[in-house]
Formats: C-alpha cells, structure tokens, sequence
C-alpha cells in the first residue's frame, strides 16, 4: 500500500493544478466547437491552404537554418572565445524581444528600403507579402531553440572521443559528421521539432510582414477580429489538432526508424 506524506499530498496538488490551468482552456475550446461547425471549417479551401502554408513554411525555415545553426551550435559548445556570453546573448536575444519588435526589426531588413530587401529586389522578388519573408520572420523568433538545444547536444558529446579520432587521422569535417552530430543527432532533431512548433505557432512578427498570404494564427486572428469568437473557434481547434498531429509523427518516426534498425542489427 502507498502511503503519501503531507509533502507529497501537496506537489501532488501543485501539479495537478498546473495541468488544469493547461488543459482547462484547451478543452473549453474543443467543448463549445460542434461537430458541424468543426467539419465546415475543415473543408473551407481557405483554411486548407493556410494550414498548409504554416506547416511547409515553417518546416524550410527550420530545415534551411540548421545549415547554420548546427555548424554554430557546436562551435558555442566545444570553443572558449572573446565575448562568448555576448554572442550567446545575441543568440538569446529573439527570445526576448516583442514579437511585434521583431516583426518590425525583420520588416526593416526584407524591405525594398532594407539589405535583403535590396538584394532580393534585383532579381524581381518582393519578400514583404511572400512566403519567403514568413519563413524569414519565423527563422527569426524561432532559431534559438535549435541552436540552444544542439549546442546543449554537443556539450554532451564526450570530447575525448573526437580528439581520439583526430589523433587517428580522422580530419576535423570527418570528426564533425561522423562523430559530433551523430552522437548529438537527438537533441538536434529536438530542437528542429521546438524550432518547427515555435515557427508554426507565430503571430506578432508574421502579421507585420505578410498579413497575406495568411498562415494559420494569422487566419484565426482574423476570423477573431471580423466575426467573434464562435467563428474563429472551429479554425483554432483544426489547426491544433493538425500541429499536434504533426508534432507526434516527428517525434516517433525518428524513434520507429531506429527500432527498425537494431531489430535488422539483431537479426543480422
């Protein structure tokens, strides 16, 4: 028979008090949408191609920064350099920023009158109202998760292990992709997923630079602010259970790929 101390009792009230004040507005939502009005918004083209839109955009933004946040994830990891708390602040700095702030500071810098903007002009590509300014707007907000969660994969990483293959002759990019983003490769694909998942859920810094076309917290807002809450419920429900889903798959797909090699390991 277990027996619970008062302590116990109360971290156990403590807790459970927080997962109420997490799923109490959660199921709210999901209780007052009906399932006509939940099906007529999945069928909506509009919401669709939203959905849609938030979900690939944000997936090329995490896939294409990771070509150079690993690379500085270790760096922050396995080197000492001057100012290294300076650039981990930098790092950092996004997460802290209002997210109109930075919606404005990305706006600035992807404008015809900003750097990226300039050069983006010139071969005839507008990135304010574009896709590619949505994924630069979620790259933004979102990058420090991934660059913070790997580095925390690399500090990890045992460094005897990489001096040991340097010492056989192993060359420094061969040490690098054999031995230092493999052995850090779950905290990498965790902070994809975080990466993924923060871009997905951006609001501020996206409505500022492309209200069109609309990825979904920005259709939702909108549904929110011209016909009330009942409207935008039914849009809000379809798109969390939609990131939900996606979220589950990338989180177990990598986990069944590896069963399914030390199964064939095994059986070898």
């Amino acid at each position: 028979m277990i027996r619970y101390s008062p302590f116990n009792w109360i971290l156990l009230l403590l807790s459970s008090l927080v997962l109420l004040f997490i799923l109490a507005p959660l199921a709210g939502l999901f209780l007052h949408t009906s399932a006509p009005e939940f099906f007529e918004t999945a069928a909506d083209r509009e919401v669709q191609q939203s959905i849609w839109l938030t979900l690939w955009v944000s997936f090329a933004a995490s896939l294409f920064s990771a070509i150079g946040a690993v690379p500085l994830a270790w760096l922050m990891a396995r080197k000492n350099f001057p100012m290294k708390k300076i650039v981990q602040g930098i790092i950092d700095l996004p997460i802290v920023l209002p997210h109109t702030a930075a919606g404005i500071a990305v706006l600035g810098f992807i404008s015809r009158e900003g750097a990226l903007g300039r050069a983006a002009d010139t071969i005839g590509l507008n990135l304010v109202n574009n896709p590619s300014g949505i994924a630069i707007a979620m790259a933004f907000v979102s990058l420090p998760f991934f660059i913070n969660s790997a580095r925390d994969g690399f500090t990890a990483v045992p460094e005897r292990l990489e001096k040991a293959a340097l010492n056989l002759g192993a060359g420094r990019a061969r040490v690098f992709f054999t031995i230092s983003v493999p052995l850090a490769k779950q905290s990498i694909m965790t902070g994809f997923i975080m990466m993924f998942a923060r871009g997905m859920s951006e609001f501020g810094a996206v409505v500022i630079v492309a209200y069109h076309p609309m990825i979904a917290p920005v259709l939702i807002f909108e549904r929110f602010s011209s016909y009330g809450l009942q409207y935008s419920r039914p849009a809000s429900v379809l798109f969390i259970l939609v990131a939900l889903l996606v979220l589950v798959l990338l989180r177990v797909l990598p986990g069944r790929k590896k069963m399914t090699q030390r199964t064939g390991d095994a059986e070898a």
